[in-house]
C-alpha cells in the first residue's frame, strides 16, 4: 500500500526534480498528482523517465482531502495561500519555500542531521525543507559537531544561478550569448551583469548590512543543528547553472586533525570525501549535477585558530538544496508516523 502525493508548483525547476526523484527512488505511490498555477493547467508533464506523463491541475480549485502528503515548491506566496489549506484537510505538507522555516511550530528537517525532529510535525501539519546553502552545510557539519562540537562556522557561498529559478539560468545563458556576439548586456534577474561575474549579494539586504540569505543560514543552522553555534556568512552568486559551493571555515571546543574529519566523513551519511591532494582531486559543481551525495574536498587544519578545520563542500542545489531532502523527509515521515507503505 502507497501514498497518495501531491506535488505543488510541478512545473517549475524544483518541482520537476521533485518528480525525477520520487521516480529514480520508486517512492511508493497509490497516486500522484501534479499542480500549479491556472497557467499551466491542462500542460503534461513527465514522471522522471517512466514514461508517464502527468496532467497539470489548477492549484485553485485543488482539494487536498484525502492525499497524503503534498510537496510545496512553489514560493512563498502561494504557499502562504494553499500549504494551511492543505495541512487542515489532513494532508501533510512538506514545503520547500522559506515561510515556516522558522516557525516554532514546524520541524525544519534534514533528514541526515536532525530526523528526531519530524515528531513535532503534527502541531501545524507542516515540515519545512531548508535554504539550499543551508541543507549541504549541516550535512557537512553534523558527523564534525558530534565528534568534536562546533563553536563557530564562517561560510562563503558560490551560489549557482538555478537558485534564482528558471529566470537566472535565462539570464546567465542570454547574456553569455550576448558579450560572445558583441551584443549589450542587460541585467533583469540579478542586480549586475551575472555572465564573467560574480555578485556578492543573494535576496534583499537586512538592517546590519547582511543579506536575507547570509541570515538563513545563519538561523537555519541553529535551529537544526544547534542554537550554541556561531555562524557568519557571505553568500555570493557566481555564473553557474547548477551546483552551489560553499568554503567553510569551522572552529571546534575539542581537538580534531584533519585526518580524523575525513574518517569521520568518509563514513558520514550523505557526504561523499573526494580529496586527493593532487590536481583534480576534489570536486566542482559541475561534477556534482544530479547527484544525491554532498561532496566534501579539500579538507585542511587552520592553524590560526585552536581546533580549526577548513573545507570544500559542493552539492546540487535543485537535488539536496531542495528536491531531494524534500522526498527524503517524505520518507522519514512515511516510515515513522504514516507507515502505509508495505
Amino acid at each position: 500500500m502507497g501514498y497518495r502525493v501531491v506535488v505543488v508548483g510541478a512545473t517549475g525547476n524544483v518541482g520537476r526534480e521533485m518528480l525525477n526523484i520520487l521516480a529514480e527512488r520508486e517512492f511508493p505511490l497509490d497516486e500522484l498528482a501534479v499542480v500549479a498555477s491556472s497557467r499551466s493547467t491542462g500542460d503534461e508533464i513527465d514522471f522522471g523517465d517512466t514514461g508517464k506523463l502527468l496532467k497539470v491541475k489548477n492549484i485553485e480549485h485543488f482539494d487536498f482531502a484525502g492525499w497524503d502528503m503534498a510537496l510545496f515548491a512553489c514560493g512563498s506566496a502561494a504557499t502562504k495561500i494553499y500549504a494551511p489549506k492543505a495541512a487542515a484537510a489532513g494532508c501533510t505538507v512538506i514545503d520547500n519555500s522559506s515561510l515556516y522555516r522558522m516557525d516554532p511550530d514546524v520541524p525544519l528537517i534534514v533528514p541526515e542531521v536532525n530526523p528526531e525532529a519530524i515528531k513535532d510535525y503534527a502541531r501545524k501539519n507542516i515540515i519545512a525543507n531548508p535554504n539550499c546553502s543551508t541543507a549541504q552545510m549541516v550535512v557537512a557539519l553534523k558527523p564534525l559537531h558530534d565528534y568534536a562540537t562546533i563553536k563557530r562556522v564562517v561560510v562563503s557561498t558560490y551560489q549557482s544561478v538555478s537558485g534564482a529559478g528558471k529566470q537566472g539560468m535565462d539570464e546567465l545563458f542570454e547574456q553569455s550569448r550576448n558579450i560572445f556576439v558583441g551584443d549589450s548586456v542587460e541585467a533583469k534577474k540579478f542586480t549586475k551583469q551575472i555572465a564573467f561575474n560574480v555578485i556578492p549579494h543573494i535576496d534583499s539586504f537586512l538592517d546590519d548590512g547582511s543579506t536575507k540569505e547570509e541570515w538563513k543560514m545563519v538561523v537555519e543552522t541553529k535551529k537544526i543543528l544547534d542554537p550554541k553555534i556561531k555562524v557568519t556568512a557571505t553568500c555570493v552568486r557566481v555564473p553557474v547553472f547548477v551546483g552551489h559551493s560553499e568554503s567553510i571555515n569551522i572552529e571546534f571546543e575539542n581537538e580534531i586533525s584533519a585526518a580524523k574529519a575525513q574518517s569521520i566523513l568518509r563514513e558520514s551519511p550523505g557526504v561523499m570525501l573526494v580529496d586527493k591532494r593532487e590536481d583534480g582531486g576534489y570536486v566542482t559543481p559541475v561534477e556534482c549535477v544530479g547527484e544525491y551525495a554532498t561532496y566534501i574536498s579539500r579538507v585542511r587544519e587552520d592553524s590560526t585558530i585552536e581546533n580549526g578545520l577548513s573545507l570544500w563542500c559542493v552539492s546540487d542545489n535543485l537535488r539536496k538544496g531542495a528536491a531531494l531532502n524534500a522526498v527524503q523527509i517524505a520518507e522519514l515521515l512515511g516510515r515513522k508516523h504514516l507507515q502505509k507503505a508495505a
